[in-house]
């Protein structure tokens, strides 16, 4: 296929947003944090928006130049936070206060997240519906998969659905541990890929 990938810049914000809230509106895990759909659509972008930030502040996003891909990396060093993650809380601050559920899916993704050696971490990736199945999640996240395979650093994500465990799983991510359950929820599966050597 051989995608042209850009990195965002602090401008396209709002258009990473734009396609991670079209990715995600009807995912598993964004319907079990928000299940009345109305009330979803009218804070998601908040809510995922916390996410962009971060991914602008701390580490990188790669957008498809068609703009119907980003994927949002942060690298994480080997050793437990010396400090408490305040993204869990400002994730329902940021998007709605009175619903723990949105702070409960990041303490709980952060309490299984490996900190025993440096990895790339795949926070979240979203391809807009009408372009899902045509390889472009697969594409952009090979581009950082090579990376990692060169430099011989492994990767880490939490799938959020079986659909798309299943992509990473031909990417060479495999389960690690268990999958996770979201009180009265979804399964979420926390992926791990060692580098490819060779």
């Amino acid at each position: 296929m051989g995608i042209r990938i850009q990195q965002a810049e602090r401008r396209d914000r709002e258009l990473v947003v734009s396609v991670m809230e079209e990715a995600f509106h009807d995912d598993p895990v964004s319907s079990w944090v928000f299940p009345d759909e109305a009330h979803r659509r009218a804070v998601h972008g908040k809510f995922l928006g916390v996410f962009v930030d971060a991914a602008l502040d701390e580490g990188r996003i790669d957008i498809a130049e068609d703009e119907a891909a980003v994927a949002l990396w942060l690298q994480v060093p080997a050793g437990a936070p010396e400090e408490e993650d305040p993204t869990p809380a400002l994730m329902r601050e940021t998007a709605d206060p009175d619903n723990e559920r949105c702070e409960l899916v990041g303490r709980l993704t952060g309490a299984i997240h490996p900190h025993d050696r440096a990895h790339a971490y795949l926070l979240m990736i979203g391809v807009r519906p009408g372009r899902q199945g045509e390889g472009l999640g697969a594409e952009l996240i090979g581009a950082e998969l090579e990376r990692c395979d060169r430099e011989g650093l492994p990767a880490y994500l939490e799938a959020s659905s079986a659909r798309s465990r299943t992509l990473y799983e031909r990417l060479g991510f495999r389960l690690l541990g268990r999958a996770l359950d979201l009180p009265d929820g979804p399964p979420m599966y926390p992926m791990w890929r060692e580098p490819r050597t060779g």
